[in-house]
């Protein structure tokens, strides 16, 4: 009888640490690699929402540049959200600063984060290089997410040993407008990851959508072959077809899309379409949606990326 009855108090404490282990992860403390507009932007709603934030990038001058400009991009916020309080508004942009601290060394604060959001450049050998390293100073618990908008997630999380605890998590730009985030599941991806994840864009005041490791995921699956088509038709303006201008005001026109896809290209960034375009030409040659733009590759060859350096498909004051 003894015996059974230590079999049954096993069996139960073997199913209480499972359930434990398969309970679902409460999103409290964030740490944000990348301090550009996407990081940057990923930092102010986690912050404005709650979240205590550690934004890592490599110089204190580009830490120093990100809070500035979260700073004046919750002020906007705080505009528009206490028109009729300003001291409200006030106190609201110093709470949220107050709860983003900044490091250069991402190694040293991951170790009590719950959630590492990557937002770093576009390139999976660094990608994979920040996250084994991080790998081993994160907490078992701590899921690792990557914002790539064109990069296999199952590459990335294959750098590290937590592949059940890695997705992707891809925001839009401007973060702190747009309500879409994509999470992505990859084969090896854990449901309560998963689940862990879509709570926390919903907490973020996101509209969270479900999508498996597909190359583009579904906005950029859809979206950068349009845009690339858009280029081609201007490409063949010699023939007869029509300018970007033209194109631009029939799309906004004629569909009913808030901007043409030019205007689109340049916001979006002229070096982040052709980069995922470059990729998936690498992996598909074939595919006639994925063939390399001329004009494209010359605008970012002379480093005319769009708004963000003044100049793309259009010139910017």
């Amino acid at each position: 009888m003894a015996f059974v009855t230590r079999q049954f108090m096993r069996s139960v404490s073997s199913s209480s640490t499972a359930s434990a282990s398969a309970k679902k992860i409460i999103v409290k403390h964030v740490t944000v690699i990348g301090g550009g507009l996407m990081g940057a932007g990923i930092a102010q709603v986690a912050a404005a929402t709650g979240h205590t934030v550690v934004l890592v990038d490599q110089t204190e001058d580009i830490l120093a540049k990100s809070k500035k400009g979260i700073e004046e991009s919750l002020r906007k916020v705080a505009k528009k959200k206490f028109a009729e309080n300003l001291k409200a508004g006030d106190e609201f942009v110093e709470k949220t600063l107050s709860t983003i601290a900044t490091s250069t060394d991402a190694a040293s604060v991951v170790h009590s984060t719950d959630l590492v959001v990557e937002a770093i450049v576009e390139n999976l050998k660094v990608k994979n290089e920040l996250f084994k390293r991080l790998d081993k100073f994160a907490a078992e618990h701590t899921i690792f997410a990557s914002n790539t908008s064109s990069l296999q997630i199952t590459s990335i999380a294959n750098a590290t040993t937590r592949q059940d605890r890695f997705a992707g998590l891809h925001f839009f730009n401007p973060v702190p407008v747009m309500k879409l985030v994509e999470v992505i599941k990859t084969p090896m991806t854990s449901q309560k990851t998963f689940e862990s994840l879509v709570d926390f864009s919903k907490a973020l005041g996101k509209h969270p959508v479900s999508c498996k490791d597909t190359p583009g995921f579904i906005v950029n699956r859809l979206l950068v072959p349009y845009l690339m088509e858009a280029i081609r038709l201007y490409e063949r303006v010699s023939d007869g077809d029509a300018s970007k201008e033209d194109i631009d005001t029939a799309m906004k026109l004629g569909a009913g899309y808030p901007m043409g896809p030019f205007e689109l290209l340049d916001y979006v960034g002229l070096d982040t379409t052709k980069f995922i375009v470059d990729g998936w030409h690498e992996m598909d040659a074939e595919n006639p949606l994925h063939q390399p733009s001329p004009s494209l590759n010359k605008l970012v060859a002379e480093n005319k990326f769009g708004k963000k350096t003044g100049e793309g498909f259009y010139k910017y004051k």
